[in-house]
């Protein structure tokens, strides 16, 4: 039996997700059933523990199990299943809608070969990651970088440039932006997504400015190792904003 056309793959790179998946999974259904042409999604399961696989498969994704805890490789073997033309890469904590989703499909129809858009951060957060977000957030879209939770590309561009850097443990999604940049048109749309404030209530000011000033001393090569970089590859701690 052939297998059916799709237009658009929503790659979704999950470890230990059980908590949020759902809610990500539905929006990504919401949104893509408001935009013409088919769709499909894959979660890509990076050795979780908990309930992750079985979230996945009940809202109807192909998951994919893998077991590198490295999100730029995730990603990567998410793309290596995705049949679609379109890719469209969203995190497991991050909300879609419709505006967003139809805003990138019909950027990738105008011939762009990528883009991301606005950021929003879910919840109340602590002054420090209020102020990280107002300096963080201008300076990638200044320099026409998309944020790694919402970015979208052709899959033939993303072919071509050889999808994420896998020598990176971060800033992956600002190398791939610069790629993808060099093949064609990239957008940053000013449509948004919602993404989890989580990371900024658990860690600290101290943790998080001071593993972002060790990757800025550190350079390029700070980002082609795991030492330095809890916020994203240590053990989930509890969120103050969901937690009890």
């Amino acid at each position: 039996m052939a297998l059916a056309v799709v237009d658009v793959s929503f790659i979704v790179p999950a470890y230990n997700e059980e908590r949020l998946l759902g809610n990500t999974l539905r929006a990504i259904a919401q949104a893509s059933s408001g935009v013409a042409g088919a769709s499909e999604i894959i979660v890509v399961d990076d050795a979780s523990t908990d309930g992750t696989t079985a979230i996945a498969q009940a809202h109807g994704a192909l998951v994919v199990p893998v077991s590198c805890r490295h999100i730029a490789a995730a990603r990567n073997a998410g793309a290596r299943q995705a049949r679609g033309q379109w890719l469209v890469f969203v995190d497991a904590d991050t909300i879609v809608s419709e505006e967003v989703v139809g805003a990138a499909i019909e950027a990738l129809r105008g011939g762009a070969v990528g883009g991301g858009c606005d950021v929003h951060f879910e919840g109340r957060l602590p002054l420090y990651g209020r102020l990280l977000i107002a300096l963080i957030l201008p300076v990638y879209r200044a320099l026409k970088l998309a944020a790694g939770c919402f970015l979208f590309c052709t899959h033939a561009a993303f072919d071509t440039v050889g999808g994420f850097d896998e020598t990176l443990f971060a800033a992956e999604e600002a190398v791939l932006s610069r790629a993808l940049r060099r093949q064609g048109r990239f957008v940053l749309l000013r449509e948004h997504v919602v993404t989890s404030g989580r990371k900024l209530r658990a860690h600290s000011g101290r943790e998080i400015l001071g593993g972002l000033l060790r990757l800025a001393v550190g350079g390029r090569k700070a980002f082609r190792r795991r030492d330095g970089l809890d916020i994203w590859y240590g053990e989930r701690r509890r969120d103050p904003g969901l937690d009890p």
